[in-house]
């Protein structure tokens, strides 16, 4: 039996259409996905929630959705999960992609399978190739291979999934604030002299962190992150192939070639 731990955004109900049952859904408190959770858990409670998962029969999780790391309250510690106090401190301590390792091998730990939402709910992954009326020009191949190599250095440090590149230059880079925070603060950053139209000269990127573990806060891409990219100028967008989910494919698509811009879905160090 699986259980989808539901986080915020688009991502949770469109793995939910996906798959052929219902799971069972769990969200953890202070969070309200988009779906509607059969358990509500605090992470004071993490130990008896994994329990109860077991005696509900489930054997496979997939985590979906985002999620801040919570604050913990040490008095509301319950019995079952007190022995896991030292690796749930250690993981608030450390980067995103630390947090979640130490997370999924705690499941690992007590027999649970973990799964990523593009395992599944494969669609959610685009097929190789540029999938929008518009083409991307020469000069955004080449910012697609500038883009990929400043990820990997925003891998290695934590850092984010997602670059604006111009003319061979990164201009700006994703920080905890998110992509569509990048966006926006691109935005202001435009010359208003610069026609909304003129589609020529800048793409975001975006893939996974190199050494980041799959299972969990793989990239996602929907409709609002274009209309961002089109307030930001931007000429396109540039994911790498299995390395990005597009839960609403179609409506990304539509949108994009109403605004006369391109989605390219390119794998690692073509040109």
């Amino acid at each position: 039996m699986l259980a989808l731990i539901a986080g915020t955004g688009d991502l949770p109900p469109a793995v939910l259409q996906a798959l052929p049952t219902r799971p069972l859904i769990c969200a953890l408190a202070g969070f309200v996905p988009k779906v509607t959770p059969d358990i509500t858990f605090r992470i004071e409670r993490l130990g008896g929630f994994l329990r109860d998962l077991h005696t509900r029969g489930v054997t496979q999780i997939c985590m979906v959705g985002a999620i801040r790391r919570p604050p913990v309250r040490l008095q509301s510690l319950d019995l079952a999960t007190l022995t896991l106090v030292p690796t749930i401190w250690r993981a608030l301590r450390r980067g995103d992609d630390g947090a979640l390792r130490a997370f999924i091998a705690v499941l690992e730990r007590r027999g649970f399978t973990v799964l990523g939402a593009h395992e599944v709910a494969p669609a959610l992954l685009p097929p190789v190739g540029v999938l929008t009326q518009v083409q991307p020009q020469d000069r955004h191949r080449i910012d697609a291979v500038v883009g990929e190599g400043h990820l990997v250095g925003m891998g290695a440090a934590d850092l984010g999934q997602a670059c604006i590149v111009r003319d061979g230059h990164v201009v700006d880079a994703e920080d905890d604030s998110g992509t569509d925070a990048l966006l926006l603060r691109h935005e202001t950053l435009q010359d208003d002299r610069i026609a909304a139209s003129d589609r020529t000269g800048g793409i975001l990127f975006k893939g996974p962190k190199p050494q980041q573990d799959r299972r969990a806060d793989l990239p996602v891409v929907g409709v609002g992150t274009v209309m961002n990219a089109a307030a930001a100028g931007l000429a396109g967008l540039v994911i790498e192939a299995d390395g990005v989910m597009v839960p609403d494919r179609a409506g990304v698509i539509e949108t994009l070639d109403a605004l006369g811009m391109f989605l390219w879905v390119r794998p690692k160090g073509v040109i």
